[in-house]
């Protein structure tokens, strides 16, 4: 199956999807059995998950988690791979080539340098890391759904017009969908969609309903850190309740120890 082709016609496709952030293969099974039809990592999810901050993950060590949440599933995977490999549009395109490589179907590369003092790079820039990595998206054998994102709001820059002229200056660069994450207001994700012609990728947030995303015209719903980040809460929540409480309440609303059991028993012999 061309993973890449299957993703792609998921965007091509009448009406809005949702795909989900998983931060490990037991995570990955468990959202892939619930019916639905992409999956995607969390550079947030994973670095918390290995005690690390948002952004401290080695580009390699971030590969090979994306290689084991592929093996964990057959449904296609996008991937975070935040700035990719370097600054340069040649370490862009190199980036493409190793998520390929990897077995991915889509990844997404942002404008935020990771330098505090100059977190978004400077707009020519972008654009041309953006160039870059969509033409070797374009020239793999297979199908492959490239993702440009605009980091302005996650940065403290909650400029629209910028944010707009980036994406827009994406979408003529190649990129197959725009993303500009962290943007809380539906009328501004309105205007975002309104400007660009590609599909619109939208971070879910508890501002939003997926009706109201669908009527504003996005396409694809991801949500970032937040599953793991509700995950950590529950656990941080039950510690509370112990200690505290002295009581086991919370244990009444896991999941049955079966039902893992069962779901787990599927993926045995999977080396992941």
């Amino acid at each position: 199956m061309d993973k890449g082709r299957v993703f792609r016609q998921l965007h091509e496709a009448p009406g809005i999807f949702l795909m989900p952030n998983p931060w490990d293969p037991g995570t990955t099974m468990l959202l892939a059995s619930l019916g639905f039809k992409a999956l995607a990592t969390s550079s947030a999810g994973f670095a918390f998950s290995r005690g690390l901050p948002d952004g401290g993950v080695p580009f390699d060590m971030m590969i090979q988690h994306c290689k084991d949440l592929i093996s964990a599933t057959g449904l296609p995977m996008n991937a975070d791979l935040e700035k990719g490999k370097g600054d340069s549009p040649d370490s862009a395109g190199e980036t493409i080539f190793a998520a390929e490589a990897a077995g991915l179907a889509g990844c997404s590369i942002e404008d935020y340098s990771g330098d505090d003092h100059n977190s978004i790079y400077e707009f020519s820039l972008a654009v041309e890391r953006v160039a870059a990595a969509s033409e070797a998206a374009k020239a793999l054998k297979g199908d492959f759904v490239f993702t440009a994102r605009a980091e302005n709001f996650l940065h403290g820059r909650p400029d629209i017009e910028d944010t707009i002229k980036r994406l827009q200056a994406f979408e003529a660069a190649g990129a197959d969908v725009l993303y500009a994450p962290g943007i809380g207001d539906i009328n501004l994700v309105r205007q975002v969609c309104s400007s660009v012609s590609k599909p619109v990728n939208v971070m879910a947030g508890r501002t939003f309903t997926v009706a109201q995303l669908l009527e504003a015209g996005v396409k694809r719903i991801s949500l970032g850190p937040y599953l793991t980040t509700f995950a950590f809460a529950a656990v941080r929540n039950a510690a509370r309740e112990m200690l505290d409480k002295g009581t086991f309440e919370f244990s009444q609303q896991a999941m049955p120890f079966g039902e893992l059991q069962q779901l787990f028993s599927q993926g045995a012999d999977k080396d992941i």
